[in-house]
């Protein structure tokens, strides 16, 4: 793990959560039922960013990066909030720094969380890590990014912080300004584009999507005056057509393409990811995990959210078959809810073989439930 990876994060009174910790790692997974609290981690990562503003004294809880968490009594979690009514994040660095923030929810009312305290550790002559860094070490992508669009609009950020956005809003005019001028790290290349020919963004993206989706070429077109910037797609060889034409899988794997491939080299990363598998075939989803894999082992921090058997199926060849991640550089988390108390997070580790260190009750399970059943039905009543 890099020096400035977040090594544990911490989190107290916040939604469903009394008092959690979870070990991060280079691929942190988080899956398990519905409502169990994936979510609220990534939004305490969230709220952390935000705290990490210089001169910040204050959070938002509704409009940064499309939160829509309500008031302060929203977001205090029940079974605290009489005898504290705080939210405290803490996440611990890999090189034993630390960044620690409580807030103050003893207002019910309030759309936001003034900053109480502020008491984070970094070691000294270290740079930020992705929590604290610049715009572009830093990114968040919801589980609803934008479907196919044949205009998407431009950020007025500068050029160096430019991202593709939460929804993937930016892709567009990201790909327009550093297509063919931004070379990917090696160890991101796609394997069978691994030439300084080929290691423009343009060419990866390219790879990785005709290797995650489908066969395809891309090319923007932007527009003087205006702040939007066109995106068009093609299979190679063919006609060029509109987003609209080209279907959501396509659409819905570019950003988390773009982003993996454009985060800076040579500095701490994090790239959340809620959802990855959405739209895409199972081929195309046990292949975004293997790909996001290769991203954790290259020196982005990849934390993402998923439902999908395949995605961690993807992660588990990475490791075993395709040796480009290692084992100890990831982690699972396994949440459930059995009632409305505290909910159960089971740790889970990689073996070398790609092997998980134990299967709980639920836990991807559903395959062999239904095959079981059918089974059963198949040879019909007991008698």
């Amino acid at each position: 793990m890099n020096d400035r990876a977040l090594r544990q994060l911490t989190v107290e009174g916040f939604k469903r959560f009394a008092a959690l910790t979870l070990d991060l790692a280079p691929l942190t997974v988080l899956t398990g039922t519905n409502g169990a609290g994936k979510t609220s981690v990534i939004h305490a990562l969230l709220l952390a960013r935000e705290a990490s503003i210089p001169g910040a004294t204050t959070v938002q809880l509704n409009g940064p990066y499309g939160l829509e968490l309500g008031t302060a009594s929203d977001v205090l979690n029940i079974h605290t909030a009489l005898d504290r009514s705080e939210v405290v994040i803490h996440a611990e660095l890999a090189d034993a720094g630390a960044l620690h923030y409580t807030f103050d929810a003893s207002q019910e009312a309030l759309l936001y969380l003034p900053i109480k305290a502020n008491s984070s550790t970094p070691v000294a002559d270290r740079p930020p890590c992705a929590l604290t860094g610049p715009n572009r070490a830093f990114t968040y992508l919801c589980a609803e990014r934008l479907g196919p669009r044949e205009i998407l609009r431009a950020s007025a950020l500068r050029t160096e912080d430019l991202g593709v956005g939460v929804q993937g809003e930016f892709c567009a005019q990201l790909l327009a300004v550093h297509d063919l001028k931004a070379k990917v790290p090696p160890a991101r290349r796609h394997p069978d584009h691994q030439d300084e020919s080929s290691a423009f963004l343009k060419y990866q993206v390219e790879a990785w999507l005709s290797e995650i989706v489908r066969p395809v070429e891309l090319e923007t077109a932007s527009f003087p005056n205006t702040t939007v910037t066109a995106l068009r797609f093609r299979s190679p060889g063919g006609d060029w057509v509109r987003a609209p034409n080209m279907g959501f899988g396509v659409s819905y794997a570019l950003p988390i393409i773009l982003a993996g491939l454009f985060a800076p080299e040579g500095a701490e990363s994090l790239l959340i990811v809620e959802n990855p598998e959405a739209h895409l075939h199972p081929a195309g989803q046990s292949k975004i995990g293997a790909f996001l894999a290769r991203l954790a082992q290259s020196g982005v921090q990849v934390i993402l959210e998923t439902h999908s058997d395949h995605v961690l199926n993807g992660i588990r060849r990475a490791i075993g078959e395709q040796n480009v991640l290692d084992a100890d550089r990831a982690i699972a988390h396994f949440f459930d809810m059995e009632s409305e108390a505290e909910p159960s997070i089971t740790a889970l580790r990689f073996t070398p073989a790609g092997g998980v260190s134990q299967w709980p009750r639920r836990f991807f399970d559903q395959y062999q439930l239904d095959v079981a059943a059918l089974t059963r039905a198949r040879r019909g009543p007991a008698r």
